[in-house]
């Protein structure tokens, strides 16, 4: 792993050395890095330096490279690189990576990329981006190893030894049979320690595990938590076997679903793309609708205002503190839609919770607006003993209507916004549409209905 306090010091060396044109100290200074490590160094390197870091490297390195750089990396590097050296790195891809680089390209440089394809390579890129988006068969690699069931542990090992160099992985091996059905599997460990004449379908292994190709990424990945494999078969819906997916692509894939419920939860659909490879207009658009569901809904506080206008004119006071009731009504409920969603996504949380969780919600809203409430107390009294603001003769029922104010707001908002993910769940939406700006939305009308209903009982006869 590359040293973060090494990396600007490597990173100079690669500049002095593209820039003497030292092919050679640049080579030597890349050879024992990772190639995940050298795409960091690319990255901090300007644009035209790029393709010249990239020549260098060894061919079965550079593809390991490419992979891990950004899809504007990617694409700029394409441009700077000659038709042949496309050809070497795309054709060391592994599939399930060259299919999302054709996904993520534009269609002209797609359109270069597939003509770098022998027949055999198009045919597999073809059938992997014939698959749904976000399915399992858009992940999955043909490259794996399968063997015969009635072969024993000795036969299967060697022809793991003669057919395995290439294939993703070899950690585990698949047990066919004549019509290609996925029989079974079996971990190389198992193997290894069987009696050699052991046919492989009798050795003692876990029980198989296997997704449908049309099977959604969230549920691959569910697997993959679940039984802890390093490695699941793909299968058409007959069990014919299609492919494999292993764990690094899986990472990606939860890295993605996060970055999709992060942005959700933002208030704005998920961008799908990096962020710069975003079109502006693409990003306006994925931002402007929630933004405009959200101003018609606050245009909602404006009706609860005019609503309860004479009491306002009676009572002026009241409106200095309409800020602090809705907001910490609206960050009450944030807190709690972001607790449930996450508990949801990570199945600490099931439907049938719910009432669990509302009444745990119920008992820490009521805690929480106790305590908020009393903080507003004492600082409205403390001013008006202070003569720092002067709230009029009946400060303390202004005080305790703030109060309880607080209680029933931050209450409600608690609640809404642990109970509507579960809502969301039960209607089949995902939770994280129930973003913290959309609850706080929603809190913020109820809460001023809250808090001049509380006043209405309190001062009335006094200030109203």
């Amino acid at each position: 792993m590359l040293d973060t306090a090494a990396a600007p010091i490597l990173s100079e060396r690669l500049r002095a050395a593209i820039d003497t044109q030292n092919w050679r100290d640049l080579r030597d200074a890349l050879t024992e890095l990772n190639p995940s490590d050298v795409a960091d160094l690319i990255l901090a390197l300007r644009e035209e330096e790029e393709a010249f870091v990239f020549r260098v490297l060894p061919r079965d390195e550079a593809w390991q490279v490419f992979s891990y750089l950004p899809p504007d990396h990617q694409e700029g590097l394409i441009a700077s690189l000659s038709n042949e050296q496309i050809r070497a790195v795309v054709r060391s891809m592994n599939p399930d990576d060259r299919t999302r680089l054709l996904e993520e390209m534009p269609a002209e440089v797609t359109r270069r990329l597939l003509a770098t394809l022998s027949p055999n390579e198009l045919n597999d890129a073809r059938a992997l981006l014939g698959y749904p988006e976000e399915t399992a068969g858009r992940y999955m690699t043909p490259r794996y190893v399968t063997v015969q069931p009635e072969m024993t542990a000795a036969e299967a090992l060697a022809h793991i030894r003669r057919t395995g160099r290439g294939m993703e992985t070899v950690n585990v091996v698949y047990i066919l049979d004549a019509k290609g059905h996925l029989l079974e599997d079996v971990r190389l460990g198992s193997l290894v320690l069987a009696d050699p004449s052991t046919r492989v379908i009798d050795i003692d292994d876990p029980p198989l595990v296997s997704v449908v190709a049309t099977d959604d990424r969230e549920e691959v990945l569910k697997r993959f938590e679940k039984y802890d494999r390093v490695a699941l078969p793909v299968t058409d819906a007959e069990g014919h076997m299609l492919g494999i997916i292993t764990v690094d692509d899986v990472l990606d894939v939860a890295e993605q679903e996060a970055t999709e419920d992060i942005q959700k939860l933002g208030g704005m659909e998920a961008l799908d793309a990096p962020y710069l490879s975003v079109g502006m207009w693409s990003m306006i658009r994925k931002r402007a609708g929630w933004l405009a569901v959200l101003f018609v809904g606050e245009m909602l506080t404006a009706t609860a205002m005019s609503y309860f206008e004479g009491e306002i004119a009676h009572a002026v006071v009241l409106a200095l503190f309409v800020p602090l009731i809705i907001s910490s009504g609206g960050n009450s409920g944030s807190q709690a839609t972001s607790l449930i969603i996450r508990s949801l996504a990570l199945r600490e949380l099931r439907l049938r919770d719910w009432f669990v969780v509302f009444r745990r919600e119920l008992i820490s809203g009521v805690t929480l607006g106790m305590m908020l409430g009393l903080i507003g107390f004492v600082r409205i009294v403390m001013w008006e003993k202070m003569h720092f603001t002067e709230y009029g003769v009946h400060y303390m029922l202004v005080a305790f209507t703030v109060w309880f104010a607080l209680v029933g707001v931050v209450t409600f908002g608690t609640l809404a916004g642990s109970m509507l993910p579960f809502l969301l769940r039960k209607l089949g939406f995902d939770p994280a549409t129930s973003s913290a700006p959309f609850v706080a939305t929603l809190v913020d009308v109820t809460g001023l209905c809250i808090y001049f209903s509380v006043a209405l009982l309190i001062l009335r006869g006094t200030l109203l």
